[in-house]
């Protein structure tokens, strides 16, 4: 297991969304990149320095500091839509290889290189930007119904990492709610939703939503 790439955003015109810009377009980046915890969702900050987020009411801050994605699940992307797709093209700062990223467990963490550790937070959810980015109309349903979502990250120890850095399993929890799991919970089977509360590491938001569908 290890990282194919460290993906930087550029800012570049969100059309999509009434906003001023997005740093979706995400590009494989040389050296080593810094690692820090963002602080608190509100302020644009997420977990590689140098990056940053535009719509902060729904991205960045800690629990979604880092976002990773695997390369193979790119590659199946690619032979669906029938067109390449480069390390960083889904808007995520770490493209993998051999890491069943969607069947993380929610509080997971990982060693990434010597000193950074990341614990895995929660699911991504496509949204307007996502969908125009990549250009394909009615991508949020097909993102969603293949519920390949990638999985969001928090920052545990600081440092810097670098494509080909190794990525080691250091901490798996004991319960079964996976990045897929959470996924499916939070859009097409909410009757899921439930079972999330298994997973304390699991954000406040997501845990308050499973917590009302309980009886």
């Amino acid at each position: 297991m290890k990282l194919l790439s460290v993906n930087v955003g550029r800012p570049r015109p969100n059309p999509w969304k009434k906003l001023s810009a997005t740093g979706i377009d995400k590009r494989p980046v040389a050296g080593p990149v810094a690692v820090v915890a963002p602080g608190p969702k509100g302020t644009g900050e997420v977990g590689l320095v140098g990056d940053r987020v535009y719509d902060v009411k729904h991205h960045g801050g800690t629990d979604q500091a880092v976002y990773a994605y695997a390369r193979e699940d790119l590659d199946r992307w690619e032979t669906e839509l029938d067109r390449p797709i480069a390390n960083g093209s889904f808007g995520e700062n770490l493209t993998t290889i051999d890491l069943d990223v969607n069947r993380a467990l929610i509080g997971e963490r990982w060693r990434i290189g010597a000193d950074v550790v990341l614990e895995v937070s929660c699911a991504r959810i496509p949204c307007a930007t996502f969908q125009g980015w990549l250009q394909q109309q009615g991508w949020i349903k097909r993102f969603t119904q293949a519920a390949l979502p990638g999985a969001y990250l928090r920052v545990i120890k600081a440092g810097d990492i670098r494509a080909a850095d190794p990525v080691e399993i250091v901490y798996r929890p004991t319960h079964q709610v996976t990045v897929e799991l959470v996924f499916r919970a939070m859009t097409l089977e909410p009757e899921l939703l439930p079972q999330l509360l298994a997973a304390e590491a699991l954000p406040r938001g997501e845990r308050e939503l499973a917590r009302s569908r309980c009886p």
